[in-house]
C-alpha cells in the first residue's frame, strides 16, 4: 500500500535552507524579524493606551470600566467564531485582529481625534461645534480607517485565510470588538469618575446609562460599521486578478459606508430627544439584521460549494464517496469529531477536525479555479491540501463516514429485500433526491460510489467513477490517487 501522496511534500519555505536565491533575504525580510516587529508595535500601543485611559479614568475607574466592558466581548467574539466554522482561520489572525483594534486602532483613535478636536476648537472659538464635528466628521474616519488597516494586513498578508465575505467579516468583527472594548472602558470609567463627584449611584447614574447605551443596546455598533469594511474585502477576494478596479473600488466602498453608518450613529444625538432612538430603530436594527442574514446565507452557501466541488476528489479516489455530504453538513462534522475523540481521544477528534478545514479549503480553491479565479499557485496549495488530508484519512475517514450513515436523509423509495444493505455482489443505486448511498457489499466500508443528488453524479448512480466525466465539470486536472486503494482499516473497530 502506498504511504504518501504520488508528489512532493510542501515547497521549502523561502530563506530556508534549501530557498535558493530567497536563501539570502535580508534580515528585515525574514518572518521572525517582522513577527516581532508586530508584536513590538501591539505591545508597545498597548502600554501607551493603558496609560492615556488610565490617566483619564483614574485607577478606580479603569478597573469599573474594564470590569464592565468585558461583558460583551466572549458573547461576541463566540458570534464570530460560530460564523466561522465552516472554514475557521488560524487563532493567531483573530487574536491580531483583536489586539490591533483593542491597542494599536484606539491609540490612534484616540490621539489623532484629540488633536483634531483641539485644533477645530482653536481655529474657529466654538468647543461645542468642534465637538459635535469631531464626533460626526472626524472620528468616524479616523476609527474606521484605522480599524479598516487590520482587515488591510491580514488581506495581504494573509490571503490563503481570507478566501470571502465570511472571513471579512469575521476579521472585521474582531477588530472591531477589541476598538469597542478598549473604548467602552474609557467612557464607563469616566460615567464612574463623574458618579464619583456628583454623588449619583444606582440606576440614575451616568455609569448606569453609559452601560445601558453602550453595552446592553448597541454592543454591536462597531462591528457592525467595520463588517461593511470586511464584507467589501470578501467580494474583492472573490474577484479574479485581472479585476483590478473591483478589487480597488469594493474595499473603499465598504469603507465609505462603514464612515457613514457611524457618522449617521454618532450624530443622532443631535437629532432632537429621541434622534437616537430614532436612529436605533430605523437603521442600525435593520442593518444588523440584514448582515446577519447576508452572513447566514453566505455560510450556507459554503457548506453547498463543498457538497457541490469535493465529488471530483471521489471520483479521483482521494475521498470515499460520504465524505462530501458529510462535510457540507455542520451537524455531520460536529458529530464526527465527537464521535472520533469519543473513541481514541481528544487528539484523534482534532485530527478530524484539521481534516474537515483542509477539505473545506480544497472545495474552496476547486471552486475559484473552475471560475478562472485561482492564483498561479493552484496545482501547489490543491497538492498541498491532498498531502494534508492523506495524512489524516485513516483516522478521519471512518469518523466523517459514521456521521454521513447517522445523518443521511431517509430513502424516499421502497427498497426491496434483495436491494438491502449488505445484499451480495448488489450494484450501487442513485437517490436523485439528495445524498443517498449506494450499496456494494465488496467495498472496504460497505459503500459504491453512488449518485449525489440531481447532478448525478456516476451514470445514475451505479456507482462508476468514469462517469463522472459526462457532468462536464470543466476544472483543472486532479491529481490521481496512489494506484493502490485506501487502507480498509478501521481504527474505531472493536479488537
Amino acid at each position: 500500500m502506498a504511504t504518501f501522496p504520488p508528489y512532493p511534500t510542501h515547497p521549502p519555505h523561502p530563506g530556508g535552507a534549501t530557498g535558493g536565491v530567497l536563501g539570502h533575504a535580508h534580515w528585515w525580510q525574514r518572518r521572525w524579524v517582522r513577527y516581532g516587529a508586530l508584536i513590538t508595535l501591539l505591545a508597545l500601543s498597548g502600554l501607551v493606551i493603558l496609560a492615556l485611559v488610565r490617566q483619564q479614568t483614574g485607577s478606580e475607574g479603569f478597573l469599573v470600566g474594564l470590569g464592565l466592558a468585558v461583558l460583551p466581548v466572549p458573547l461576541l467574539l463566540a458570534a464570530f467564531r460560530w460564523l466561522d466554522r465552516v472554514a475557521p482561520g488560524p487563532w493567531r489572525n483573530l487574536v491580531f485582529a483583536f489586539a490591533w483594534g483593542a491597542c494599536a486602532a484606539a491609540l490612534i483613535a484616540i490621539v489623532t481625534n484629540s488633536f483634531a478636536t483641539r485644533w477645530l476648537a482653536t481655529a474657529t472659538a466654538d468647543p461645542s461645534g468642534a465637538d459635535t464635528l469631531g464626533a460626526t466628521v472626524i472620528a468616524p474616519i479616523v476609527e474606521e480607517s484605522a480599524k479598516a488597516a487590520a482587515v488591510l494586513l491580514v488581506f495581504l498578508f494573509r490571503r490563503r485565510d481570507f478566501t470571502g465575505i465570511v472571513d471579512g467579516v469575521v476579521v472585521a468583527g474582531v477588530t472591531a470588538t477589541g476598538f469597542a472594548f478598549t473604548e467602552n472602558i474609557l467612557y464607563l470609567g469616566t460615567a464612574f469618575g463623574t458618579d464619583q463627584l456628583t454623588g449619583d449611584s444606582g440606576i440614575a447614574s451616568v455609569t448606569a446609562a453609559t452601560f445601558f447605551v453602550r453595552v446592553i443596546m448597541s454592543p454591536f455598533a462597531h462591528p457592525l460599521f467595520t463588517v461593511f469594511t470586511g464584507i467589501g474585502f470578501g467580494i474583492s477576494a472573490l474577484s479574479a486578478h485581472r479585476q483590478y478596479v473591483r478589487r480597488v473600488v469594493l474595499p473603499l466602498s465598504g469603507l465609505l459606508l462603514a464612515m457613514g453608518m457611524h457618522a449617521l450613529w454618532n450624530g443622532s444625538s443631535t437629532f432632537g430627544t429621541y434622534g437616537f432612538f430614532a436612529v436605533y430603530a430605523a437603521f442600525m436594527v435593520p442593518a444588523f439584521g440584514l448582515l446577519t442574514w447576508l452572513v447566514i446565507w453566505t455560510r450556507q452557501r459554503e457548506l453547498r460549494t463543498v457538497r457541490e466541488e469535493l465529488p471530483a476528489y471521489t471520483a479521483a479516489g482521494w475521498l470515499s464517496p460520504p465524505e462530501p455530504y458529510a462535510l457540507g453538513s455542520m451537524r455531520a462534522r460536529r458529530m464526527a469529531r465527537d464521535y472520533a475523540a469519543r473513541h481514541l481521544g481528544r487528539p484523534a477528534g482534532r485530527t478530524v477536525a484539521e481534516y474537515e478545514a483542509y477539505a473545506t479549503s480544497l472545495a474552496f480553491l476547486r471552486h475559484r479555479g473552475r471560475r478562472g479565479r485561482a492564483g498561479a499557485d493552484f496545482v501547489v496549495r490543491e497538492r498541498e491540501l491532498l498531502h494534508e488530508l492523506w495524512h489524516r484519512r485513516d483516522t478521519a475517514r471512518p469518523a466523517l463516514e459514521h456521521a454521513a450513515r447517522a445523518t443521511a436523509p431517509p430513502v424516499p423509495v421502497f427498497t426491496p429485500p434483495w436491494l438491502m444493505p449488505g445484499a451480495p455482489g448488489t450494484p450501487g443505486y442513485g437517490i436523485p433526491q439528495g445524498y443517498g448511498y449506494g450499496v456494494q457489499s465488496h467495498g472496504p466500508q460497505g459503500y459504491g460510489a453512488q449518485g449525489y443528488g440531481p447532478q448525478g453524479y456516476g451514470a445514475q448512480g451505479q456507482g462508476v467513477p468514469g462517469s463522472y466525466g459526462s457532468y462536464g465539470y470543466g476544472g483543472p486536472t486532479i491529481p490521481q490517487q496512489p494506484s493502490s486503494s485506501p487502507s480498509p482499516y478501521n481504527p474505531y473497530a472493536a479488537p
